[in-house]
């Protein structure tokens, strides 16, 4: 994959990332790398095993420099969250606390709300071999499980953390709709493609595709808005053409004289 666009810089109302007690410097990276992808800037992290600076993170950050060099790091959750007025919090497990639980998806959904209503927002993800504790997920209003295979749902920390980014730009709509990329080619005109449409049909005439009648007008129907809907390019109908003429072509010579 290529770096991260630094074009596009990060809102600046979209939620915090807390990595609270993280471990390595690699997942530190690979998490300001994640982030930067789905349009998330601001990193906090509380008590970080590793030196900060860390130079293992810069190097798996893949550009993502802008997350790390502004990240703040705190001695406590309640320090690194002390600013925010909606708090969430990723946790594999039940713990004994009662809280909100909401999965991704709708948690995301959530956050956009809170940054609508002008609040500050963080997330808070646990270190990589136990997660969060009971007093970590004390500070959060919602916390967000993520459903995975029960018999095995361990996520590396940069993982866990794209997941709920990416939830996250869908919720605010970043994405944008779906697009067909035809690179140098052209969607094909009504012309061409009823050129075609009209050449197949003479040609299954021909090779007696049509036994009955009756049923011709409805076959053709559903063969023009098969190929109607494909949304097909110009080269795709020279192919179909090219497709046409070879097993006719075959066909023609195996007829006798």
């Amino acid at each position: 994959m290529g770096r991260p666009s630094k074009a596009s810089r990060p809102a600046s109302a979209a939620p915090v990332v807390i990595l609270v007690r993280p471990q390595l410097g690699e997942n530190i990276g690979m998490a300001a790398r994640a982030m930067l992808n789905c349009g998330l800037g601001e990193l906090r992290l509380v008590a970080p095993r590793d030196e900060w600076p860390n130079v293992r993170a810069e190097r798996a950050a893949s550009g993502a420099d802008d997350v790390l060099t502004n990240a703040r790091v705190f001695d406590t959750v309640a320090g690194a969250v002390a600013d925010l007025q909606r708090v969430y919090a990723t946790s594999a497990r039940a713990r004994e606390l009662t809280q909100r639980v909401a999965p991704p998806r709708e948690a995301a959904t959530d956050m956009a709300r809170a940054v609508a209503a002008k609040r500050r927002v963080g997330v808070l993800f646990g270190p990589e071999r136990a997660g969060l504790e009971n007093d970590d997920l004390a500070h959060a209003d919602v916390v967000i499980t993520i459903p995975l295979n029960p018999a095995f749902s361990s996520l590396n920390l940069a993982q866990a953390v794209l997941l709920v980014a990416y939830e996250w730009s869908q919720a605010i709509g970043e994405t944008g709709a779906t697009t067909l990329v035809t690179n140098d080619a052209t969607i094909a005109s009504r012309e061409e493609l009823e050129d075609f449409v009209r050449r197949l049909e003479a040609e299954l005439d021909e090779a007696g595709f049509f036994k009955v009648a009756e049923k011709r007008p409805r076959m053709m129907q559903n063969i023009r808005a098969l190929f109607s809907r494909a949304e097909a390019t110009d080269q795709e109908i020279r192919t179909l053409h090219g497709i046409v003429s070879e097993l006719v072509g075959k066909r023609r010579r195996k007829i006798p004289r």
